[in-house]
């Protein structure tokens, strides 16, 4: 759908066919002052997804606000990996442990809750108020994740040590960049945004600490922002502690995913 037709067909709670069938149909006063809202939000250039309150990731349905980093095609490439990687280990996947880093909206987690049954998943966030939402979507895909308020790695429950896998999507966008992006992405939460000087704070800070969190031979998977990979392969390297043992690349042809083994 177009955004016109999908502000439509929302609004006025239609299929997209109805817009065109019923396109002479004169609109109540209350449905007319709905759509003008939105029709002005949105050339204000607030994105469309905190207008309509919700979106689609994997196939899946997620509540948003402007508390949450709207999800991104691109991450599903990120999801889609770790669903390989774990559905490889058949009659094995009850006993995988998982734990999402700055979770967000929850979408990464659900899905993967979703897509790999049985999976023990934990996830943590910086703002409770981002907790919330994605607790919301939880509830509303019904599945069960294990959400901790925390600054990546620190939080209050022990017992997050030993996972075969730690994930995140983190803010990958250097301080400086972020007033120069479009309108679109000013309405997102900073704290979403922000990677720092470099946009690499976040990459140090995970791969620093991520192999006490990860069982031996543990994975560390990561999505990478654009012109990043060249510095996060070195951040790893450097490390002596994992091993890249694959990156996958995006529509455009972008290094978009890279996966690291716990030595």
């Amino acid at each position: 759908m177009t955004e016109a037709e999908l502000l439509f067909s929302q609004i006025l709670n239609c299929r997209k066919l109805d817009l065109y069938l019923e396109r002479n149909k004169i609109l109540h006063d209350s449905e007319a002052a709905q759509v003008a809202s939105a029709l002005k939000r949105r050339m204000c250039g607030e994105p469309i997804q905190y207008i309509l309150g919700k979106t689609e990731f994997m196939g899946l349905e997620f509540k948003v606000t402007p508390d949450v980093f709207i999800p991104r095609p691109e991450t599903e490439i990120l999801v889609e990996k770790i669903i390989d990687i774990v559905s490889a280990f058949s009659g094995k996947q009850a006993a995988f442990s998982i734990l999402e880093l700055g979770t967000g909206s929850g979408c990464i987690a659900i899905a993967l809750a979703k897509y790999l049954p049985g999976v023990k998943i934990a996830a943590t966030d910086i703002s409770e108020r981002a907790l919330e939402v994605a607790r919301e979507n939880a509830r509303i895909n019904n599945v069960e994740i294990n959400f901790l308020q925390g600054d990546l790695f620190s939080t209050n429950d022990q017992r997050l040590t030993a996972n075969d896998l730690v994930v995140s999507n983190p803010p990958y966008i250097s301080t400086d960049e972020i007033g120069r992006l479009q309108p679109e992405i000013q309405y997102e939460p900073k704290i979403s945004l922000d990677g720092g000087r470099d946009g690499l704070h976040f990459y140090r800070r995970i791969i620093a600490a991520a192999s006490d969190y990860l069982k031996e031979k543990g994975l560390l998977i990561m999505e990478m922002g654009f012109g990043l990979d060249k510095a996060i392969k070195n951040i790893l390297n450097n490390s002596h502690i994992f091993e890249i043992i694959e990156v996958s690349k995006d529509y455009h042809e972008i290094e978009r995913v890279i996966v690291a083994q716990r030595g």
